[in-house]
């Protein structure tokens, strides 16, 4: 089974670790968090992530950033803009960009 690992991005803490316990609830998935947008670009150059996951809080040009980055890398790392839903919503989110991790 491919493990994927996540980046949540947000400004709420406590959403944040509910995010990362939701996440790594399902087997294979590992969530970090972060709140400081100006580390997240060389966390992602420099550790394996799958899927950038914004929460609440982020500036919508922080968003549309992060976004234009992680498509212009030389990894494939897809975003997900997450502002809640509960983790069934999350759940087909990822699905959608892994069908083939679908149980």
């Amino acid at each position: 089974m491919k493990t994927l690992q996540f980046l949540v991005i947000g400004k709420n803490q406590e959403i944040l670790e509910t995010l990362k316990r939701i996440i790594e609830n399902n087997e294979g998935w590992k969530a970090d968090i972060q709140d400081d947008e100006k580390v997240c670009r060389d966390y992602i150059k420099g550790n394996q992530v799958d899927i950038v996951l914004l929460s609440s809080g982020l500036e919508e040009q922080f968003e549309k950033d992060i976004k234009t980055f992680c498509e212009n890398l030389d990894k494939e790392v897809k975003v997900i803009d997450h502002y809640g839903g509960g983790s069934g919503l999350l759940k087909n989110e990822v699905y959608a960009l892994f069908p083939n991790l679908q149980p």
